[in-house]
């Protein structure tokens, strides 16, 4: 019985020691290592429809809101994901809100359709890429560091758990449709970042 017990233990430590996942609910959750808010702690209203992604997939698309401007709490970045998923589902007509993830001025991550859902963000290019958000308006400022961290982070999480593929290319909105999404200020920073693509 010690020799089980010991057992036990090794990998309970050893399960804790990096982000893992684990089954909760009938559904596969992991252990971010910065802040995540899930669609149920947001108060999502439920998907009309679902199309599963194809993972992992080659482009990391960035994006800002615009409208709503920068939120910098959780209640407030809450009622933001809620705003912008209104305006998707009610205004547009779409299945859910469009992005797969939002990151708020809070350095909090938002899902939105998650790793899993194909999302309506990039026309043409949402089979095949994660749309990433970050909340606010980004044509003349740049999001704070914590913001643009929290960002840089949850696509090398998504990297690390199969979602993206480690040849990925990441690009802005701009680079793929008639808008200047995601600002030109913001779309300057994501230049410098690793694997940016200046053409696809």
């Amino acid at each position: 019985m010690k020799i089980y017990a010991v057992m036990f233990l090794s990998f309970i430590v050893s399960s804790q020691s990096f982000p893992a996942k684990f089954q909760r609910s009938n559904k596969i959750s992991y252990c971010y290592p910065f802040p995540f808010v899930s669609r149920e702690e947001w108060n999502a209203k439920p998907p009309t429809s679902i199309t599963e992604q194809n993972t992992p997939v080659p482009l990391v698309i960035i994006h800002h809101s615009y409208i709503p401007n920068v939120c910098h709490s959780r209640a407030e970045c809450a009622r933001s994901m809620r705003s912008m998923q209104n305006a998707h589902q009610i205004t547009n007509g779409w299945n859910d809100i469009g992005y797969n993830f939002a990151v708020g001025g809070d350095g909090v991550v938002y899902e939105g359709r998650g790793w899993n859902r194909v999302g309506a963000h990039a026309a043409g290019f949402n089979t095949n890429s994660i749309g990433i958000v970050f909340i606010g308006d980004w044509v003349s400022t740049v999001p704070a560091k914590l913001q643009l961290n929290v960002a840089k982070e949850l696509v090398k999480v998504g990297v690390e758990l199969g979602y993206i593929s480690r040849e990925y290319k990441l690009i802005g909105h701009r680079q793929v449709g008639a808008t200047e999404c995601p600002g030109s200020a913001l779309f300057k920073e994501i230049s410098t970042w690793e694997r940016f693509a200046s053409s696809l």
